[in-house]
């Protein structure tokens, strides 16, 4: 496991989501403000934002001005979310994991329970349910 490339993709991949942010909000302001060219925002970006780089690089070619504020926009939402993103990132990672196992032994649990081959020709006590439904 290569824990610096891993990081690498991680900061690459977080830096083209905060580029299609970046441009959601400023088609929102283009909205209010300008709808012909939040319009033709709009159809540029369609299937280009999946590499923020290279979308940028694109939109200096169309219109450069569109491209600064878009990186601008940027440059402050990763100045807002970088205080808390490592908690929270490693938190929901925590939560989302304690989830799916929980889900999991759920399911692990109702196919044993219901599973007839399983049950020996004993019947379960009272006490034996009652421990299984806590």
């Amino acid at each position: 496991m290569n824990i610096k490339q891993i990081a690498k993709d991680t900061a690459k991949t977080l830096q083209s989501y905060l580029t299609y942010q970046a441009m959601r909000t400023v088609y929102n302001q283009l909205d209010e403000t300008n709808p012909p060219l939040a319009f033709w925002l709009h159809n540029f970006s369609s299937g280009k934002v999946q590499n923020g780089e290279a979308f940028i690089e694109q939109l200096f070619q169309e219109k450069p001005e569109l491209a600064l504020r878009i990186m601008t926009v940027r440059e402050h939402i990763a100045a807002e979310v970088a205080e808390y993103l490592p908690e929270m990132v490693q938190t929901g990672i925590q939560q989302s994991n304690m989830e799916h196992r929980r889900q999991h032994l759920e399911r692990v649990t109702q196919v044993i329970l219901s599973d007839p081959s399983s049950q020996t020709d004993q019947q379960p006590t009272i006490e034996a349910d009652e421990s299984i439904e806590t």
